[in-house]
């Protein structure tokens, strides 16, 4: 098969992108909003990787579940993400980069900072959402290998695995 352009992520459950929904989006020249279908955590970017051989590995991931702490309030991240930071997920995706270090690009080596992109910034500063309060946990019971197919529009994602945490080591 052909390479993809893969990453594992965390899909947060309705409520939580409900809430996220609901933060006001300024309309200030310089932001483009991500949209709803975008919203998740990744917890690994493999970039072009062969699907079969990413799905094998994570279903080597071993990681109990965890609950994603969201908030306290919405953040930049870098010089052009406006983010929802989610904590929590610090031991998972160590887990997924353990099982997935051999697939794609080389894991970066810096600390993993879970979040949900909702913005991004072209020279400007600030999108006017930064410091607004958000606030929120769900658990997160498994992580999902998608595809990210580039278009004019952006992104589209799509899920072609997913993998159940648990405590018990794989096969």
């Amino acid at each position: 098969m052909t390479p993809s352009r893969l990453f594992v992520a965390v899909w947060p459950p309705d409520e939580v992108l409900d809430a996220i929904e609901a933060l006001p989006r300024p309309s200030v020249p310089g932001v483009r909003w991500v949209g709803r279908s975008r919203w998740h955590v990744t917890v690994r970017f493999l970039g072009e990787a062969e699907p079969e051989e990413a799905e094998a590995a994570l279903g080597r991931v071993d990681a109990a579940p965890a609950l994603a702490e969201v908030g306290p309030e919405v953040v930049r991240l870098g010089r052009s993400v406006v983010c929802v930071p989610v904590g929590g997920l610090d031991a998972v995706a160590s887990a997924v980069v353990d099982a997935t270090a051999h697939v794609g690009r080389p894991p970066e080596q810096r600390p993993f900072r879970g979040h949900l992109t909702i913005g991004r910034l072209r020279r400007r500063r600030a999108s006017g959402l930064e410091g607004h309060p958000i606030g929120g946990s769900f658990p997160v019971a498994e992580v999902a290998l998608v595809e990210s197919v580039l278009g004019g529009d952006g992104p589209t994602y799509r899920t072609l695995a997913v993998h159940p945490l648990s405590a018990a080591p794989p096969p």
